[in-house]
């Protein structure tokens, strides 16, 4: 009998291959042989399996092809059908749950730093303990034993109490404990080195098998069809008579359907059959591993144990335990074989022993407990540690429902409606852009360094405390735009979003420039002594205020008593031009934006159900030079739209597929890497800029709202005279080549007027203390401009349609039942985003955004509140109640703002001081 200590010993410390190399599947040689089997009773592997003939034939035909037979494949499935899809079918290459699904630890915890992801978490609770049993008759293998979340210090035990403050508003049940509480309800555990933990009671565990094959069961009882044996062989893709890739057909071993979509939920074989349509699949296989024990005394009907600073997890497994986490030197599974069906591969102790040192610490009496087997499988995992959904933006009709970093199980249900409601409906109903493959740019979905680098890191710091102000140091330098040397070497510390190193703050301590990623020191690579940058990111693993928060202070004060320069080039710059460009405009914008060239509109643009899929900047320019990607030439009319950079696949996709819907005669171009942009705000913008711009600056001549193209240092370009920071100022859009040229002459002639350079990090202060929204914090696609305080972005007084507009229309007549809020509070306390908001006593929502406002010297946060009572929320219902914020389990009154703190008559981005 093989024992967990012996493992422990036995593991000695062995240099790994490095990634770039094809590791095979291999153990340690002076590791204890243990046998490789799940833990699971019942598995659906048969003898000969995947080696038959299909379960049945395939039709000719379907709406839909479910493409993949686990959790995901299984969830979609049937939701699928649920929703009214008769016609769809699921293959599997051999037996539901091949692949990735059977192995799971199949562990659901129903808190996570995410709103969104609380209620996906919710509906697959709710699947597998309720819906399903009720259904079919059949128990999924759900198992109600309690999770508890360990704590080692402070700062973890807060981010739990941040957990609990959104449970709240969820009706999600929790309780911190203390140690002697938590010995109390799990008396193995060593409590010596605990600071706390968190305690809920109504998590569990799930039966793959069971799960899986009970879906199977209610799939096909409402019409669906499952083919088990059935390989893909191929995807075709056809031009339809305006060039747009779509899906045609699913080639498998033994017949091809027809179907306009197709669902790609293969798991880590996700990106070799999205080879097969042209698209990419950005995600990377690896090892992933745990160990059963043998039986242990005691530890009968226990929670199951997530230690996240130890990396490990203790699943309960009937009478003894799984043991798994996440480490910092995964095996990456290079060669992904297409016949690996309900295989594991052998442990490498060496790399799992981590794992074992902090169950031991955890749980002692695991140290005299026998091994039972060892389960290592292969999972797939992302960029940023979320999965991949949505319609790729590269052919129409395939859908992704793949790469979910060994949450398939937990999230299935909820991302599985979401899904099929994605693709019946062309859009999710719940906010799912986290999980959009349009979160990344196309440029970096087939870049395999950076989907490399990305996922290693994300993968090892799966279980470290999620700090608001943190940064990848994986797949840096990607995107650089004219200025990034500029302001390197004037102490910039950078962000990175969509690829692009976007400036953060800046640091008088000199240039802190980003290094290459050195894998943590994993792989036998060497790490980075006296890394300037990692040490700046490090001093902000805070919940508190950061240490750099009065540098940020200084930033933005400057920026609203003189004035600061903003690089704000990685925005996202198109021109929409074409005959019927104004058609499409109208159609896309909630605003009139068919004006005379020369105005400038901020506008929304929606979905159908009357959801925010952006907000941004529309300008009506007239045709130029060829040569010039300050104004292309075009027949028709033509529009300048600029949009936040971390959005622009986003906002490229949505446009692009109505410009393909409606079959518009118009073109949509990107010239965001050839134009840069600089933000010149502040009330000495105008008296800086009048000695830098060839042309009148007075509000006369250059009033608020409008562009024009000028000369700045002998160099065209287009001026702005926008805000997003609640000051007068203008934009400068840039060519590239041109940039470092005007960005000098700025600051020459704003030097003894006191510029200063200025980050995102004091945007983000300065924006919320004016009220400005940030997509996909205060706006989301679940988010009406009526809702957000933005009906003055919809000509709804006009007779134009827009999309999105019977919806807002039908809103408007029914009343608002829910609300953007504006929030202060008095004591000094720093805020994040899901602090739970209270009225009256009653949770009515949480807050999406806060940020501290140096201008007024308050915390500011915004979120959406409802009624409990389930009536309107208007303006009255806001002004009446008694708000309290609550932040980490401690509650804080708070003062209700129906306009914003700041300037709410909005007279100095008109220039009056």
């Amino acid at each position: 009998m093989s024992y967990v200590s012996y493992a422990l010993r036995a593991a000695a410390p062995r240099r790994l291959p490095p990634p770039w190399r094809s590791p095979r599947p291999f153990s340690s040689a002076t590791g204890p042989t243990t046998k490789k089997s799940v833990p699971y009773q019942k598995t659906l592997k048969e003898e000969g399996s995947g080696s038959g003939e299909p379960s049945r034939p395939p039709p000719p035909s379907a709406e839909v092809v479910v493409v993949g037979g686990g959790s995901l494949g299984c969830q979609t499935t049937y939701h699928l059908a649920k929703q009214g899809v008769t016609s769809v079918v699921l293959l599997e290459r051999d037996r539901l749950t091949s692949g990735t699904t059977w192995h799971t630890a199949g562990l659901l915890w129903q808190l996570r730093p995410s709103d969104v992801e609380v209620e996906l978490l919710a509906h697959t609770r709710d699947v597998v303990s309720r819906e399903l049993p009720a259904e079919t008759g059949l128990h999924t293998g759900w198992v109600e034993n309690g999770g508890l979340f360990i704590a080692s210090n402070k700062q973890r035990l807060d981010e739990y109490k941040r957990l609990m403050s959104l449970g709240k508003v969820y009706g999600v049940e929790s309780y911190v404990l203390t140690p002697s509480q938590t010995k109390d309800l799990y008396p193995l555990m060593n409590i010596d080195d605990l600071y706390g933990t968190l305690y809920v009671p109504k998590d569990g565990t799930m039966d793959p098998a069971g799960t899986c094959s009970t879906l199977a069961r209610a799939a096909t009882a409402r019409g669906a069809t499952i083919i088990e044996n059935c390989p893909v062989t191929g995807i075709q893709v056809r031009a339809d008579d305006f060039g747009v890739k779509r899906v045609y057909a699913v080639e498998t071993a033994h017949g091809t359907i027809q179907t306009p979509c197709v669902v790609n939920c293969a798991g880590v074989w996700a990106r070799a059959l999205g080879r097969l349509a042209g698209v990419h699949v950005p995600l990377v296989g690896m090892h992933h591993a745990y160990v059963v024990t043998e039986r242990i005394e005691g530890i009968q009907n226990m929670p199951n144990v997530r230690d996240h600073d130890a990396s490990v997890y203790l699943r309960l497994q009937g009478d003894a335990l799984s043991v798994g986490g996440y480490e910092s030197n995964p095996i990456f599974w290079e060669e992904v074989s297409e016949k690996f069906a309900f295989g594991l591969f052998d442990l490498d102790w060496d790399v799992f022993m981590q794992h074992i040192e902090g169950a031991i610490n955890r749980v002692p009496v695991l140290e005299k407990t026998g091994i039972k087997s060892t389960v290592c499988g292969p999972e797939s995992f992302t960029a940023d540690h979320k999965p991949l959904m949505g319609e790729a933006p590269e052919v129409r009709g395939f859908f992704l429902g793949c790469g979910f970093n060994s949450a398939g199980m937990m999230l299935g249900g909820g991302c599985g409606r979401e899904l099929a409601h994605w693709i019946i409906h062309g859009r999710p109903e719940k906010d799912m852009y986290g999980y959009d493959i349009r979160r990344f740019h196309q440029s970096l979905t087939d870049n395999n360094r950076w989907i490399r680098e990305r996922s290693h890191e994300s993968y090892a710091k799966n279980y470290s405390v999620v700090f608001p102000h943190d940064e990848p140091l994986a797949g840096r330098n990607v995107r650089k735009d004219p200025l990034h040397e500029e302001l390197l070497r004037q102490g910039c510390v950078f962000q990175e979003r969509h690829g692009w190193e976007r400036p953060g703050w800046f640091s008088p301590r000199g240039a802190a420039p980003v290094l290459d990623y050195d894998y943590y020191g994993a792989y036998g690579q060497e790490r980075h002594r006296d890394y300037t940058y990692n040490q700046l990111l490090g001093d902000e693993y805070t919940f508190d205020f950061p240490p750099h928060h009065d540098i940020i202070k200084n930033e933005c004060l400057m920026c609203r008593n003189a004035l600061a320069l903003f690089d704000m080039s990685y925005f996202g710059k198109f021109y929409l031009v074409g005959p019927e460009a104004t058609k499409a405009a109208n159609w896309l914008f909630t605003a009139d934006v068919s004006k005379a060239p020369g105005s400038t509109v901020y506008t929304c643009m929606l979905n159908k159900r009357g959801g925010v899929e952006s907000d941004l900047t529309v300008s009506r320019i007239s045709p130029g030079d060829p040569a010039s990607p300050l104004a292309p030439t075009f027949e028709g009319d033509g529009y300048y739209l600029a949009i936040g950079g971390a959005v622009a696949q986003h906002n490229w996709s949505h446009i692009t597929a109505v410009l393909q819907d409606m079959k518009l005669q118009c073109k949509l171009l990107d010239c965001s890497e050839e134009l840069g942009m600089m933000s010149i705000q502040g009330p000495l913008s105008r008296v800086v800029l009048q000695e830098v711009l060839d042309t009148d600056l007075s509000n006369e001549a250059f009033p608020f709202s409008t562009h024009k193209l000028v000369t700045a240092a002998g160099c065209t370009v287009r001026a702005m005279r926008l805000s997003f920071v609640g000051e007068m100022g203008w934009e400068l859009h840039v060519p590239k080549a041109d940039c470092v040229k005007v960005y000098q002459a700025v600051m020459q002639a704003g030097a003894r007027h006191g510029i200063t350079n200025a980050g995102y990090r004091a945007i983000d202060s300065l924006s919320i203390e004016k009220g400005y929204r940030h997509w996909h914090a205060d706006l989301r696609p679940d988010d009406t401009p009526l809702e957000a305080g933005l009906a003055f972005t919809c000509k709804l007084k006009s007779g134009i349609p827009f999309l999105g507009r019977e919806a807002v229309e039908a809103q408007k007549a029914k009343g608002i039942f829910r609300r953007l809020v504006c929030f202060t509070t008095e004591e000094k306390v720093p805020m994040f985003g899901l602090e739970a908001v209270w009225r009256d006593g009653k949770v009515v929502g949480h807050i999406r955004r806060a940020d501290f406002g140096f201008a007024i010297d308050k915390t500011i946060a915004y979120g959406y509140i409802r009624d409990p009572a389930g009536g309107p929320v208007s303006l009255d219902f806001v002004k009446s109640g008694s708000y309290q914020l609550e932040r980490m389990g401690v509650t804080y009154p708070a003062q209700a703002h129906t306009k914003s703190p700041f300037d709410p008559d909005n007279k100095r981005v008109k220039g009056f001081y």
